[in-house]
C-alpha cells in the first residue's frame, strides 16, 4: 500500500464522485488516500474514462530516487520528462 494523491480539474461531477468512493477529497479536486497498486490502477482506469475534457495528475509514493512518481492525462496535461533517472514535468 502506498499513499496516492489524485489532483483534478474540469473533470465531470461523475467522475468526482467516483474517486470519493476510494480517495478522501480534502479540497476541491484533490483526493488522498492509501491504495494498493491494483487499486491505485483501477482509478487510473477510471479517470481515463470518465474524464471528459478535464486534467488529472496522479501521485503515489514509490522506492525510486525522488520518493515518488506520476501520471497525467488530459488537454492541458504537463508531460512527464525522464532526466538520468530522475523524473522531471515539461510544460
Amino acid at each position: 500500500m502506498s499513499m496516492v494523491v489524485v489532483v483534478t480539474e474540469n473533470v465531470p461531477p461523475r467522475l468526482r464522485g467516483r474517486l470519493a468512493i476510494w480517495l478522501l477529497e480534502i479540497r476541491a479536486g484533490v483526493y488522498v488516500g492509501d491504495t494498493s497498486k491494483r487499486i491505485r490502477e483501477m482509478i487510473w482506469q477510471q479517470i481515463t474514462q470518465l474524464g471528459g475534457v478535464g486534467n488529472v495528475v496522479m501521485a503515489w509514493a514509490t522506492n525510486t530516487e525522488s520518493g515518488f512518481e506520476f501520471q497525467t492525462w488530459g488537454e492541458n496535461r504537463r508531460i512527464p520528462v525522464d532526466l538520468d533517472g530522475l523524473r522531471l514535468v515539461s510544460f
